[in-house]
């Protein structure tokens, strides 16, 4: 796969479908309750209430309000570094698999995937064949979408060919940001991009080397979520926990 505009198609086709929650997860279908993280474009909006930082409380981005589960995620993992070629195999796959539904759903499937895909070890998914893609269609602990599992074992395929060629996922990813988390200066949610030149140029390279599911929004939340940009909101105790200062925004 290069890129396409072919390939965008097929990915703006499964998130179109996926939003209507068709032939996907019936388990968890999206509909008017329930909050979808991402918009008809596909664009991530991880607050549920337009994207305002909220009433009171701590200043904590207004999204991690929604449940004990996505608490926990703000406060232990969103934007901290992540340089580790597993888990930002996982994050990967994670975001690709979060378009069309709500991130909730997502973080709720979470050890499902880990089960799943051997808890994202590359050069073991990259052995997947047939007869496992359709054993994980059938899978109810994950999203049972066919095109985001064979971009799953595909994207292992291709960080498994990197390793054997000595490179890793981790220092391709944080080339984007020359090596360093870039701090954003946000006071509001409904402020954050949901891309921006560095994830496109992200997307462009990962989509050369062959991963899927990888277009310029699905970079930019990997990027937040493994710390590459810190974008909790500065009212929020982790900005600067994680090295937001005022004034020192990069």
């Amino acid at each position: 796969m290069d890129g396409s505009p072919g390939d965008e198609r097929d990915e703006r086709h499964v998130r179109e479908r996926d939003a209507e929650g068709h032939k996907v997860d019936r388990d968890h279908k999206v509909g008017r309750d329930h909050k979808v993280d991402r918009d008809h474009n596909g664009d991530r909006d991880h607050n549920g209430d337009g994207g305002h930082k909220g009433d009171g409380d701590d200043g904590t981005c207004a999204w991690a309000r929604s449940s004990p589960e996505m608490r926990a995620y703000h406060d232990l993992e969103w934007g901290v570094p992540v340089r580790d070629d597993r888990a930002l195999f996982e994050l990967l796959t994670l975001e690709g698999a979060q378009a069309g539904l709500s991130w909730s759903i997502v973080l709720s499937k979470r050890q499902g995937y880990r089960d799943a895909f051997a808890d994202f070890a590359p050069d073991v998914v990259a052995r997947f064949g047939d007869a496992d893609v359709e054993r994980l269609v059938a899978d109810p602990s994950i999203i049972r979408n066919r095109q985001k599992i064979e971009s799953t074992v595909c994207n292992a395929r291709v960080i498994d060919a990197m390793h054997r060629d000595g490179e890793s996922l981790a220092a391709l990813l944080w080339s984007f940001v020359s090596d360093v988390t870039l701090h954003h200066a946000y006071a509001e949610l409904a402020g954050l991009p949901s891309s921006t030149p560095a994830s496109k140029a992200m997307s462009a390279e990962l989509r050369r080397r062959g991963l899927r599911f990888v277009g310029p929004v699905t970079s930019y939340s990997t990027m937040q979520a493994a710390g590459l940009v810190n974008d909790h909101v500065t009212s929020c105790p982790r900005w600067a926990a994680l090295g937001g200062r005022v004034g020192s925004e990069s």
